[in-house]
């Protein structure tokens, strides 16, 4: 199994619909630097329901040693550019980023990049989600939660998660 960096985004949609346990079944070891802390920790003080990295033993904090100067002119935020520089660094690790265009910048530089549709298509694949998603029901399969909650695009969710088993039931 790899390696993972993950951004905030990532932890937090898997946090959202309970799927967070799956990440140490897929990846060998996980890695957020600090920055990624900090946004979530900013937004637990706004109240929004999110991870907390000390709470999961297998998450480690690590800061990248340094960060490309030229990604701060460029509209990302600061969990992704740490998360994107610690890669750079480690680059048999597999960043997991999910903003369009991080992914595209660090696709550019290289590096092996999962979003939070892939993390859960291969925890499907291992059948690490459980036996519920056979259910024809809406709210049990976790791509529902995502579209529902309006995190991901449910059109593009669905065909990927088609493309992959038998099909399910579409609320619309």
């Amino acid at each position: 199994m790899p390696d993972a960096i993950s951004n905030t985004s990532p932890l937090l949609y898997l946090h959202r619909i309970n799927g967070i346990s799956w990440l140490p079944r897929l990846f060998t070891g996980i890695y957020v630097p600090g920055a990624v802390v900090f946004e979530l920790m900013e937004g637990r003080q706004k109240g929004y329901d999110v991870p907390n990295p000390s709470d999961y033993g297998w998450i480690r904090i690590v800061e990248p040693r340094v960060m490309p100067s030229e990604w701060f002119a460029v509209d990302l935020g600061i969990g992704e550019i740490a998360a994107m520089s610690l890669a750079l660094e480690r680059p048999d690790h597999i960043v997991l980023l999910d903003d369009a265009l991080a992914r595209k910048m660090a696709t550019a530089a290289g590096l092996n990049v999962w979003g939070t549709l892939r993390i859960l298509l291969e925890a499907k694949s291992q059948k690490r989600l459980g036996s519920g998603l056979a259910l024809p029901l809406y709210f049990l399969s976790p791509f529902n939660h995502l579209a529902y909650r309006g995190i991901m695009n449910a059109e593009m969710i669905f065909a990927r998660w088609e493309d992959s088993s038998p099909p399910i039931w579409r609320p619309w």
